[in-house]
């Protein structure tokens, strides 16, 4: 019988509020190779998991318990706390294993493991949220060195609080493991991952030779590349990665991905600089298969990754990146000779199994193939279901158009609304210029704070700042950020200033270049990065980032061309849900009826998600912490069966799991014209996020611009009747010749089972 296997990983880490750090302004970008760095004798071997390497820098177990793996080719995985709450940095790393016993270790960086167990199979995941590789080492394989002054951001606000071990065995034999080493002083140079990989490359049986190509325009600050991973399986030739600048392709790495799946260092010293290309192509053989092979995460499936391990300047540092597209496919022609001759391999190196536990899981698109099936089980079987809480006693708030709901930080409910103003057909003219400057801004407060259980007012703001308000969020540090589409204009809004902390725009000027927007429908904060995103929006169809302090950083989309709408086109992108947990932003493409969703830090395409039942039209999109995906429609166009509706879909697989429509009739006439404009901003209390807990009742705020039918009785909207039926969602009804507003807020309750 086999013995107990021992795996320890030390990393080495640092705390950047007890000294100081490296400073040499001359040696910032400096790339060299430094010098072993030195453990206690006492750090091998010990009980301890964190070891004192003096006044600010620590070593630090990642020790697996004594485990007696049942097999051979044995995914372990085992997690430790970071045990401090203060930001670190990840300076070294330092294996201890047996060559005998380990194919290879990776260690990721996560939030929450998919295990609290001791160890446990990695078939039931690594981590429950989005999970960062740190490190990789692999039998044979050179150790991989940081160079001085760099570090892998971990802990605080930004960095995870796990790391994650999985450990492939080989043969079952003695284990030393791996040492991690931390260190307390703030580096100047941030360490990061970028991650170019296929997601739609099918390799057809018998064909001796398929590339699988992927490029990226590079869009942020410079970075410097120190090592690269590669990592496909058994049909895998030679993966290469390249630097393209001004038609020169410059190699930084080269590797068969049938050797040792660690990180090689970069032998000559690469920098990435804005607008470059980030090119990559896998080489594989479909030779010995007999069915087409596609991109997946079991051994049958083949995968095309390209890792870049890299550094940035501290200030500017983002710590993880994607490529899943090809961006340019002509460039391709161009590419050297090298990366179309595979690499040999000796017959004893092939004997090697490949791990492709976490290749994809949590990153991108894949990431939403592979999600923990228990984690997705545990939602559907709720039996969840959204309806109407009909007692609610806002009802009887008197507001204008309303165009946003959120809920702060304590869960109260606010409103922006415009008051007097209408937004109708006289609003603008043929180039978007508002109409209506005369009336002067909105005399009453936009913003309302309300307790949401009695309706109560506890905070009002926001007078004489708006024209046409349309979307609001919050960010964690509880500002208000709101779009004005008759100013064509981005505001923060601290929750108790009077004036604006940062306007984006000009004011009643729209426009298409970085300084200008036009009609602006939605803005949304990373609450990781304070990067913004607004959706610009009615008569722009694009995407905007800005820095959190709004210098703008890039932006992607299109208008939609004729025919089927493409990847990154839009027709009027109207709504946003940030995605935190994936790294991802998605996003209504109303005139489309579908929702896209695209990688935060590139604005590269993930996915589409588009049903029959969304109709032509698909109004708004929120997403819920834990997995859930809302959305809501437009009216079906004469002759179309398809109802106006709400939708709570599985965010991994895209599937609907509910459906959702107000109980209360709307009223009927059968000498009305229906005219339906549907908004919904769905702003969800953070319970949801572990829903399935919930014992009493419990209730969902939705802004609802909603419609389903014609009117059954003509006295009920009397024009003296609209401050009673007076709420958060508007219907516009074209009665004769007069345009008639009714709003009606719809709050929602889960039914528990």
């Amino acid at each position: 019988m086999a013995g107990l296997i021992n795996n320890l990983l030390i990393p080495f880490l640092v705390f950047q509020n007890i000294c100081l750090g490296f400073r040499s302004p001359l040696s910032v970008f400096k790339r060299y190779k430094d010098s072993t760095r030195s453990l206690p004798s006492e750090c091998i071997g010990s009980d301890r998991p964190v070891i004192s390497l003096g006044l600010s820098d620590f070593a630090l177990d990642i020790l697996m318990p004594g485990v007696t793996p049942k097999q051979s080719d044995t995914y372990l995985c085992m997690s430790v706390p970071l045990p401090v709450d203060d930001e670190a940095y990840v300076v070294d790393f330092k294996p201890h294993a047996s060559m005998d016993t380990v194919h290879h270790m990776l260690l990721f960086g996560c939030n929450e493991p998919s295990s609290t167990k001791n160890y446990w199979d990695c078939d039931e995941g690594t981590c429950k949220d989005k999970s960062n590789i740190l490190y990789a080492w692999a039998r044979n394989a050179p150790p991989t060195r940081l160079p001085k002054g760099v570090g892998f951001r971990v802990g605080g606000q930004t960095g995870g609080r796990f790391f994650v071990l999985q450990v492939h065995y080989g043969d079952v034999s003695a284990f030393r493991g791996i040492i991690k080493n931390t260190c307390r002083r703030q580096q100047p140079l941030i360490a990061g991952m970028y991650l170019m990989m296929s997601v739609n490359t099918v390799i057809p049986p018998g064909e001796k030779v398929v590339d699988a190509d992927i490029a990226c325009h590079y869009k942020r600050f410079p970075m410097h590349l120190f090592a690269y991973r590669v990592h496909t399986h058994r049909l895998g030739k030679v993966v290469s990665g390249y630097r393209v600048r001004n038609g020169q392709w410059t190699l930084i790495g080269r590797q068969s991905p049938q050797l040792p799946q660690a990180f090689y260092p970069v032998e000559h010293p690469v920098d990435v600089s804005y607008d470059d290309i980030l090119a990559a192509r896998c080489v594989f053989s479909g030779e010995g298969r007999t069915t087409e092979t596609h991109i997946g995460g079991t051994a049958s499936d083949e995968m095309c990754n390209f890792y870049i391990m890299y550094y940035m300047e501290a200030k500017h540092a983002v710590s993880y990146m994607t490529c899943t597209q090809n961006a340019n496919p002509e460039i391709f022609r161009n590419i050297p000779q090298e990366a179309n001759i595979p690499i040999p391999v000796k017959s004893d190196m092939l004997k090697m199994t490949h791990g492709h536990h976490e290749e994809t899981k949590d990153t991108g698109k894949s990431s939403l193939l592979q999600q923990d099936k228990k984690e997705k089980d545990k939602i559907l079987d709720q039996d969840f279901h959204v309806e109407e809480a009909v007692e609610w006693p806002g009802l009887d708030l008197k507001l204008g158009q309303v165009s946003g709901l959120a809920l702060d930080a304590e869960n109260n409910l606010v409103i922006f609304h415009r008051g007097d103003h209408v937004w109708d057909e006289n609003s603008f003219d043929s180039k978007f210029v508002y109409q209506q400057r005369g009336l002067g801004p909105i005399e009453q407060n936009t913003i309302l704070v309300l307790n949401p259980s009695n309706a109560k007012l506890l905070h009002s703001m926001g007078k004489s700042l708006f024209y046409l308000p349309h979307g609001l969020s919050i960010d964690k540090n509880s500002n208000f950020w709101v779009t004005d589409v008759a100013l064509h204009q981005v505001f923060k809004l601290g929750a108790y200033d009077k004036e604006p902390l940062l306007m984006l725009g000009v004011a009643l000027q729209p426009g298409s270049d970085k300084n200008h927007f036009c009609q602006p429908t939605d803005v949304t904060v990373d609450p990781v990065t304070g990067s913004i995103y607004v959706s610009d929006g009615y008569c722009n169809s694009r995407i905007i980032q800005f820095s959190p302090n709004g210098l703008y950083v890039m932006q992607w989309g299109e208008e939609t061309s004729s025919g089927r709408a493409r990847p990154g086109q839009f027709r009027i992108p109207h709504s946003l849900a940030l995605i935190p947990d994936f790294s991802q932003l998605c996003v209504a493409d109303r005139e489309n009826g579908r929702i896209q969703c695209f990688m935060l830090e590139t604005g590269e395409f993930i996915r589409e998600i588009k049903h029959k039942s969304f109709g032509r039209e698909l109004f708004a999109v929120s997403y819920v912490p834990g997995g859930l995906l809302f959305a809501v429609n437009g009216m079906p166009f004469p002759g179309e069966a398809e109802p106006v509706q709400g939708f709570v879909m599985n965010f991994s697989t895209g599937e609907i799991i509910d459906t959702f429509i107000p109980l209360r009739k709307v009223v009927y006439c059968a000498e009305c014209l229906v005219h339906v404009i549907i908004d919904i901003k769905m702003l969800v209390t953070s319970y949801l996020s572990n829903f399935h807990q919930a014992t009493t009742e419990n209730k969902m705020f939705y802004n609802v611009r909603y419609s389903t039918g014609i009117l059954s009785s003509i006295n009920l909207i009397k024009t003296s009747e609209f401050g009673v039926l007076a709420s958060t969602s508007e219907i516009i009804f074209n009665f004769v010749h007069t345009v008639l507003y009714i709003k009606i807020l719809f709050i929602f309750k889960k039914k528990l089972p």
